[in-house]
């Protein structure tokens, strides 16, 4: 846990930012840390804590967690395809949170409670799920977002209660609406990165393209194989090989481009890859959700290698939809397709030109003015409406299509004009009977249990309230508003 104290004249009394983590790969730490240094920009902000939620977990949960999953990706690559397919429907897991994660999630309860946030960021859906189940049992009363680290939106992310929901695309963005989540409450800010220091030259057109090449943090073996099959390159180029905390790959790729002479340079883990990525005219690696946004918001483009299966093959169909990437499958054809890259007049130029088109270097400001300058009050869920739009998802229907008892309905606070829950339309009667006014209108109150308790009214009641006694709100529906028959 790092805390970072912005406390000046200008934001005494300020808000009071929690960022949650997990180290799963480096690439939600890497956005947490981008909302960190976003967050030292706004006068309003008194202070910002970051938790990687894995790190107050026992050893067993974190290892099982993070050192599993890349296990997995190396050894059964088809296993985490299966499971990132099986866990995409939106709301296919409802619910209170399982035994042993709840369990581990203790730590980061007491955490959370010493620290009093006013806003809570979540970079992982593990933590999104912990602070949704928070918010629901009256636990926090701090604003929350949700910020989707990949291209692609997974169901996983989706939770039953959240202030605001980030997404890294449009299609994303409409593919929630479409399936019934209020657009007031979704937006598209692509994925956080650290702020873009204008630290190294412009590429100059008269040099021969640099190749950054990138093993990973970690450092994957397969970047021996790319190195390779660029020795066997007809075009002229540099490189620049980063082969992260592998020292043993470091020496190995060393040992193999030293006959190239200075045309290769082999760096370990290193700090200099913004001012990398700037120098660079092509990168060659995998499309992790952060590496890709880094690399548009630069302007370079990319060749996919080696992707994992799910979220990062998704990432770089979306990259190659753009134009800023080629993807080579065959690790013996890789020299030959980035010479096809190089040699093709204008082909670099335009791809470079697409990066620039798709890249978002703003993101993780836009995340925090999303949040703290949005609605007050979160949005909730029920679990009828949970199933209705996993329903929907799996039967490939949009939500406007839907009608009868199993449509979806919205409660907008008529003050505010927010949408703060999104019902099944059977659950209204319920609300009507205890809290309609004699104009067609509801009067949410607290304390008051409804008739019936069928669904899980005095949960999202005391979510939706948000601390104050009474809220009036109005009931509309996917298409048009919804007139409450006299109770």
């Amino acid at each position: 846990m790092r805390s970072t104290s912005l406390r000046g004249p200008n934001t005494a009394g300020g808000e009071r930012v929690l960022i949650l983590s997990a180290g799963v790969g480096a690439g939600h730490n890497s956005a947490a840390a981008a909302v960190e240094q976003a967050s030292a920009a706004r006068a309003d902000v008194a202070e910002v804590q970051v938790l990687d939620v894995l790190q107050t977990s026992s050893a067993l949960y974190r290892d099982v967690l993070g050192k599993g999953y890349f296990v997995l990706v190396e050894e059964l690559p088809w296993l985490v395809e299966w499971g990132y397919n099986i866990s995409d429907p939106p709301f296919r897991r409802r619910g209170p949170i399982d035994p042993w994660t709840q369990a581990n999630s203790l730590p980061v309860i007491s955490a959370i409670k010493r620290f009093r946030p006013t806003a809570i960021v979540c970079t992982h859906f593990l933590p999104a799920q912990l602070v949704a189940s928070l918010l629901l049992r009256g636990v926090i009363d701090a604003r929350t977002a949700v910020v989707t680290t990949d291209y692609d939106f997974q169901g996983l992310w989706l939770t039953g209660a959240f202030h605001a929901l980030f997404v890294a695309r449009e299609e994303a963005r409409m593919e929630l609406t479409a399936l019934g989540l209020p657009p007031d409450r979704v937006a598209a800010t692509e994925i956080p990165i650290a702020a873009q220091v204008d630290v190294a030259p412009a590429r100059d057109a008269n040099d021969a393209p640099m190749l950054l090449i990138s093993a990973g943090a970690s450092g994957g073996d397969y970047a021996v194989a790319v190195v390779r099959q660029t020795l066997h390159m007809r075009s002229p180029f540099t490189a620049t090989v980063v082969c992260g905390r592998n020292d043993a790959l470091r020496q190995r790729i060393e040992q193999l481009v030293a006959p190239a002479g200075d045309r290769y340079r082999v760096l370990g883990f290193t700090t200099e890859m913004p001012q990398l990525l700037r120098r660079a005219d092509l990168f060659v690696g995998k499309p992790g959700g952060l590496s890709a946004s880094e690399c548009m918001a630069a302007g370079l483009p990319m060749v996919l290698v080696n992707p994992i299966p799910g979220q990062e093959v998704r990432n770089g169909d979306y990259l190659m939809e753009q134009g800023a990437a080629v993807r080579c499958n065959i690790a013996a054809t890789i020299g030959w397709k980035i010479d096809e890259v190089l040699r093709e007049p204008g082909r670099l130029q335009r791809m470079q030109a697409a990066a620039q088109r798709t890249g978002r270097p703003d993101a993780a400001a836009d995340v925090l003015a999303g949040l703290l300058d949005g609605p007050s009050r979160p949005l909730v869920v029920s679990r009828a409406a949970q199933k209705t739009i996993l329903a929907a998802s799996q039967g490939r229907v949009v939500a406007t299509d839907l009608t009868g008892p199993s449509a979806l309905v919205r409660l907008i606070d008529t003050a505010a004009g927010s949408t703060v829950a999104l019902l099944r339309a059977e659950e209204l009667g319920d609300l009507q009977k205890r809290y309609a006014t004699p104009d067609g209108g509801l009067v949410l109150q607290r304390g008051q249990a409804t008739v019936s308790l069928r669904w899980e009214a005095p949960r999202l009641l005391r979510a939706i309230l948000w601390g104050d006694d009474a809220l009036p709100v109005r009931v509309e529906g996917l298409t048009a508003p919804v007139s409450l028959p006299p109770g």
